[in-house]
């Protein structure tokens, strides 16, 4: 009945979706199978996509030539970018996103790749053997062979829904949890953990009055995710809101803190650190009289509503009672309750820098499984394993990014090194090189690698070395034209700025904190033609490289030190247990995680610098 696939993907949520697109275009066969075909990458939270240091990784998903951010713009209904008034290592693409317009473009793009066949149905088991993973079996008991198989399961492994002191099995709301799968890793030696998060109540938006709330508009210029030419910039744009819970809230929410599962033992999973929900707010943040709540459309056309920081599991009479004291929400009429969902995942210590396991190999783990949370972290999650599974197949070398290459890397590196005891959420304070990591730059920096493992498509490669070069071009004629105090100084103090007594280069102008490209080409009419002919993108990216250049360099000096230990590579079967020197806790967290280079080896939680000089000698030796 069916072939032999080169990879099979369990899931078709968002690391489901990249695995099997990246896989599928780099010339493997496979096979993607969820359990609904209706719910193809449903966003099951809130309907929007990136964020702080989550827009810069759908920025680099697409560079690398995954589908997020193209999905993500063509389904977008607001865009804003965030931190502007902040340094361009903070700025943070985030789109308010039609769910249903999202899910359906997620699932035509998969149709409309070749290579991609779907199964539906529950897979509840793994074919292994001699510690090689096979296939899987399904709920009907079908066995579908596969070179490799890659794990993007979510919050279905044994999920449990809690609604106060009501729970039931369900890996989301309406939909079956996925039984078999732990028990099967389990026994094969695997692991396991709880962990827990939550969504808020969706209301009726025509039951709103929002006139007692904060408009929040989206940008005058919106841009976009993608770096491809697929998608165009919203020319118009939804509105959200933003209102606050009061001391009447909060205390109408405690009446319910007796029902709570979280507070009363029922919820053992550890629930996301910095997106807690209300009840965890108002407990652990007692002092505080308000929280936020952003007021959220679902899409185009429906009235439904997000209420974004109101993610709560207490009884559902109690979370409509409160809801209906926050400020507008006085008439609310709610759609469906809040709720929270405990789910299995597996310590990411078990797998290796490709996100294959360490126990079976050509199996991958990528989401949720691997204790993360965020859809973007998730799709590039998918991403990568997906492109390791075909390299793996095709007999390739693996596909690594290091923490100077990406915001991925830094998120693979921190998982697979230092294990997360919470669900895992990516900050750019996670990034210690988050000055070469920008939103701007990612196509600079990984287009080359995608189109070099035959994900990125020729036309992106040309689009990137087009703006590479136009952009040095640029930078260079700005290191080069002089302008004259007579023709500019009254358009500096104008900006208040120095007025200057000699020529000066418009480079050495753009490095003042008061011009920016703009206000440049307002000085002199020449400038103002040239610069004309230059992009939005190259412009910025021009700017931003002369404006940052000593620390930008800075950094790459860091990458540099840093990159002969990353290069020194240990060998597989190094047994770090036969090395008396090294501490036993150096020898305890080595022998677990089998760091691949000395790179790595030196950021796992527990190797001093003296198990570090150790192992060097050895290896020397």
């Amino acid at each position: 009945m069916f072939p032999k696939y080169d990879v099979i993907v369990v899931g078709a949520g968002h690391a489901g979706c990249e695995a099997a697109h990246a896989a599928a275009v780099m010339g493997s066969k496979v096979l993607l199978c969820t359990m609904n075909m209706n719910t193809i990458a449903q966003m099951s939270c809130n309907p929007a996509m990136g964020g702080v240091a989550k827009g810069q990784i759908v920025r680099e998903i697409d560079a690398l030539g995954g589908m997020s951010g193209i999905i993500s713009d063509k389904s977008m209904i607001q865009f804003r970018m965030l931190n502007r008034s902040k340094g361009p290592a903070m700025w943070s693409p985030r789109t308010q996103n039609d769910r249903m317009r999202f899910a359906e473009e997620w699932r035509l793009a998969l149709e409309a790749t070749p290579n991609v066949d779907f199964w539906q149905e529950m897979v509840t088991g793994l074919l292994v053997k001699d510690g090689r993973v096979k296939g899987v079996r399904t709920g009907i008991g079908i066995e579908i062979e596969a070179e490799s198989v890659v794990l993007t399961n979510g919050t279905f492994l044994n999920g449990i829904i809690h609604i106060g002191e009501k729970q039931f099995g369900g890996g989301r709301t309406g939909e079956s949890a996925a039984k078999g799968i732990t028990e099967q890793l389990v026994s094969l030696g695997f692991e396991s953990g709880r962990m827990k998060t939550g969504t808020p109540p969706r209301v009726d938006g025509r039951s709103l009055d929002y006139s007692k709330m904060e408009v929040q508009h989206g940008d005058d210029q919106p841009e976009k995710f993608s770096y491809s030419e697929e998608t165009t910039p919203l020319k118009a744009q939804r509105n959200c809101w933003i209102t606050y819970t009061n001391k009447e809230v909060h205390e109408t929410l405690e009446t319910g803190f007796d029902r709570s599962p979280m507070f009363n033992g029922r919820i053992q999973g550890l629930g996301p650190r910095y997106c807690p929900s209300i009840e965890d707010k108002i407990n652990r943040f007692a002092e505080r009289e308000r929280h936020q709540i952003f007021v959220e459309p679902e899409g185009w056309d429906t009235v439904e509503i997000y209420v974004n920081g109101f993610s709560t599991s207490l009884p559902e009479d109690v979370q409509y009672a409160a809801m209906r004291k926050i400020p507008g929400f006085e008439n609310a009429k709610m759609f469906r309750p809040g709720y929270a969902i405990e789910y299995d995942f597996f310590p990411p210590t078990q797998l290796k820098l490709t996100l294959e396991t360490q126990l079976i190999e050509n199996l991958y783990f990528a989401g949720q499984i691997n204790g993360t949370t965020g859809y973007e972290e998730a799709a590039s999650q998918g991403l990568i394993a997906g492109i390791n599974a075909s390299l793996k197949v095709q007999e390739k070398d693996p596909f690594l990014l290091k923490r100077s290459d990406a915001y991925i890397g830094v998120l693979i590196d921190d998982l697979i090194n230092k294990g997360t005891e919470e669900p895992y959420r990516m900050f750019t304070s996670r990034a210690e090189f988050r000055l070469l990591l920008r939103q701007d730059n990612a196509d600079l920096r990984l287009t080359e690698m995608g189109f070099e493992i035959g994900l990125a498509s020729d036309t992106r490669f040309q689009n990137m070395m087009d703006k590479k070069n136009k952009t040095a071009e640029l930078i260079q004629f700005l290191k080069e034209v002089k302008l004259a105090p007579e023709s500019i100084n009254e358009g500096l103090e104008s900006i208040e700025t120095a007025t200057i007594k000699e020529k000066i280069t418009a480079e050495k102008l753009l490095k003042r904190p008061q011009l920016g490209i703009n206000e440049l080409k307002n000085l002199d009419q020449n400038l103002d033609q040239i610069l004309n002919n230059y992009s939005k993108e190259v412009k910025e990216q021009a700017e931003i490289q002369i404006k940052y250049d000593s620390y930008i360099q800075k950094e790459q000096l860091m990458v540099e030190k840093l990159s002969n230990m990353e290069n020194f590579r240990i060998p597989e079967k190094f047994d770090y247990l036969a090395v008396p020197a090294l501490s036993a806790e150096g020898k305890q967290k080595l022998h677990k995680i089998k760091p691949e280079t000395l790179g790595q080896a030196s950021r796992i939680s527990g190797v001093s610098p003296a198990d570090l000089s150790i192992l060097t000698v050895y290896l020397g030796r």
